[in-house]
């Protein structure tokens, strides 16, 4: 007998994230695939170790660009092969719910579609749920009678900021900055200071050690690069400080694209914002003191969320558990793409 299955799935740029109603679980792996022409070699967490590690004609990236579908080819098996690691009789007929990004195309709309009706996921009911009406129910936002809430994600390759009233999001705003452009700032800091060239993946081990946004601990880290002028293998000791300065490049655009935003949000909404707080979520927010910082910048206050980026995806768990929630997923038919 066949069992009726249903998912909540937010496709990250960096994390693949599925929470399986039957299980009552939410599970996590990297959305990275390594390929050698047309043969996978790794998919997931194991692509993920082979990043920056592997020879020349092995290819290993992730199919998502800037939170949106880039190859959908390589998403479906992505995805597919962590599905099967879940549930190893996926069943025909399960219900999809995805976090979908706003304003999407019909084209793009498809890309999700053809993801959860492929080659190797088939007869899959499809709803789709915008991000930051998913990260609100997540945060515990009230959306209808809603005077004004203000959502920020902070995600691997991008920054949305969304102000939902009354059900609705209004205005919302998404810039190509993240985690990932954090992790290339602070190497391209290191190479400029000591001539010293490392990988993203040693960029975001430092961010993750000593990035602190406000300079009251002195730190230092022993890593191993190339350098720039010699061409050979060198140790060096990095400062926090240089870590933190390559953070505070990408922290500080963020943060004055965040104030032009809010500088042109009605003037009664902003009132209830600054009143309530700015809700802020995604996985780069694991920064510490990154909510202070943006603070002292914009002039607002702000309520850091302890989901991090799995806010998305713990606001489709709600959805799929809470039948009343089920008028902010919108079903998807092939036919009327």
């Amino acid at each position: 007998m066949l069992i009726k299955k249903t998912y909540g799935i937010d496709l990250g740029s960096s994390t693949i994230k599925v929470y399986s109603f039957l299980r009552n679980k939410t599970y996590l792996e990297k959305n990275m695939i390594a390929s050698k022409g047309r043969k996978i070699i790794a998919v997931g967490n194991e692509a993920y170790d082979m990043f920056e590690k592997s020879p020349v004609d092995i290819v290993v990236n992730s199919p998502m660009a800037f939170g949106m579908i880039a190859n959908l080819e390589l998403q479906e098996i992505a995805l597919f092969s962590m599905m099967k690691k879940i549930d190893k009789f996926l069943g025909i007929g399960s219900d999809i719910f995805f976090s979908v990004p706003l304003d999407m195309t019909a084209v793009e709309k498809r890309a999700y579609y053809h993801v959860a009706n492929g080659h190797w996921l088939r007869k899959n009911r499809v709803y789709m749920v915008e991000a930051p009406i998913a990260d609100a129910l997540a945060l515990g936002i009230t959306l209808e009678d809603n005077p004004g809430s203000m959502v920020v994600n902070i995600g691997a390759q991008s920054t949305q900021f969304s102000i939902i009233t009354d059900g609705k999001i209004i205005i919302s705003k998404k810039i190509p900055i993240g985690g990932r452009q954090m992790n290339e700032a602070i190497c391209s800091e290191i190479r400029k200071r000591y001539s010293l060239q490392i990988g993203t993946r040693t960029g975001k081990r430092l961010k993750l050690a000593m990035g602190r946004l406000n300079d009251q601990k002195k730190d230092a880290r022993k890593v191993v690069g190339i350098d720039s002028i010699s061409g050979l293998p060198r140790e060096e000791i990095i400062s926090g400080y240089v870590v933190n300065a390559g953070i505070m490049n990408c922290v500080n655009e963020i943060a004055a694209e965040m104030k032009t935003f809010l500088e042109r949000t009605p003037p009664q909404i902003a009132y209830h914002i600054s009143r309530e707080g700015i809700y802020l979520t995604g996985g780069s927010t694991r920064l510490p003191y990154i909510d202070n910082y943006l603070a002292s910048y914009t002039g607002f206050s702000f309520r850091l969320s302890q989901l991090y980026e799995t806010s998305s995806v713990s606001g489709l768990e709600k959805i799929i558990r809470n039948r009343e929630l089920e008028k902010w997923a919108q079903p998807v038919k092939q036919r009327k793409l």
